[in-house]
């Protein structure tokens, strides 16, 4: 699929079929992920791979956004291995972890995978009730799997700003 249809047809999926992901589409999934730029090339992020009954217990007992998904990727990133910009107010953790995560989001789409984003959960409680180490701060959950029947984008999905809205020229 040529790049720009491949942004056009990745949407949100909040309704998975259950059925497992399989195992050779994971794996370009996550190596695609590997494969994200991150600030000095620090790759400060982590990957966690739920597939069990008991990681998906514990996603469950954190979001109720889950939808069906056999598998979620908690993605993460080391917060003593991120690159601190000058000023000193901010560092390389959350973006490099985004960019890792749209990766993933954009591999799965392209190997037949859905998606969905999840931020409707307590970081903490994650990193908790999955034992993380303390240095490692959770950025977001991806559900990962096929659609159900009848399963698509929102209503508004298409619906976006003309380019002149979001985009100055200065």
């Amino acid at each position: 699929m040529e790049f720009n249809e491949l942004v056009k047809a990745r949407y949100s999926c909040k309704n998975f079929d259950g059925r497992a992901v399989d195992k050779e589409q994971l794996e370009k999934i996550l190596e695609a992920g590997r494969l994200a730029p991150t600030a000095k090339n620090l790759q400060e992020q982590k990957i966690y791979v739920a597939q069990s009954e008991d990681a998906l217990a514990k996603i469950d007992k954190i979001t109720p956004c889950r939808y069906g998904a056999s598998t979620v990727l908690v993605v993460a990133y080391d917060k003593n291995n991120v690159f601190t910009y000058p000023g000193e107010k901010r560092n390389s953790g959350v973006e490099d972890a985004t960019i890792v995560a749209t990766h993933l989001m954009l591999a799965a789409k392209a190997n037949g995978v859905d998606s969905c984003w999840i931020n409707f959960f307590d970081p903490d409680a994650a990193a908790k009730e999955f034992s993380l180490p303390d240095n490692e701060e959770v950025l977001m959950l991806l559900d990962l799997g096929y659609p159900a029947a009848g399963a698509g984008p929102l209503p508004n999905h298409d619906s976006r700003k003309e380019l002149a809205a979001t985009v100055k020229y200065i």
